[in-house]
């Protein structure tokens, strides 16, 4: 009987660190560049960066993820029905804005169906912008396409409404 106390107990135990470990609220970004290739399918971190200058140049408080040359920043803010998107497309170690690029973001809503949202491109906060009409409460799934005179570049965020 001692014996079945201890198992039940060990049992729980293990049951309660699986059970921490996966409720883990900020999962991070894996950030590793590969320059030989031309996309990533990194998973991004659900809380945003802090707005900082360093390394990676000035952030706007959004996801980042590093692929390559190309630095992706998306920033969602969420409006009464909508969720108005930015993206902050740029290239090079000063990061520069990529005016030229064709965007859009695959969306996978919280009751899972799949929304096409086109961004484009707002020369004067040179910046690309989209606007999601949804307004679900749940987590969305975001996959940013981005096509650089002929590169394909993506990236992989998401955000709780």
């Amino acid at each position: 009987m001692n014996s079945f106390k201890s198992s039940l107990l060990i049992l729980a135990s293990i049951g309660l660190i699986f059970l921490a470990a996966c409720s883990n609220n900020q999962p991070t970004a894996n950030t590793e560049k590969n320059p030989t290739a031309s996309s990533t399918n990194t998973q991004p971190s659900a809380a945003p960066v802090a707005k900082t200058e360093g390394k990676h140049g000035k952030t706007h408080g959004g996801q980042v993820v590093e692929t390559g040359a190309y630095h992706l920043e998306f920033v969602p803010e969420k409006e009464a029905n909508t969720t108005h998107m930015d993206l902050y497309l740029q290239n090079g170690d000063n990061h520069e804005a990529i005016p030229d690029g064709k965007v859009t973001a695959q969306v996978q809503l919280p009751d899972g169906k799949q929304k096409t949202v086109p961004f484009t491109y707002d020369a004067k906060d040179k910046h690309y912008t989209g606007l999601l009409k949804e307004n679900l409460t749940g987590q969305y799934q975001v996959k940013i396409n981005a096509d650089i005179k002929g590169k394909k570049v993506d990236g992989r965020f998401n955000f709780n409404r």
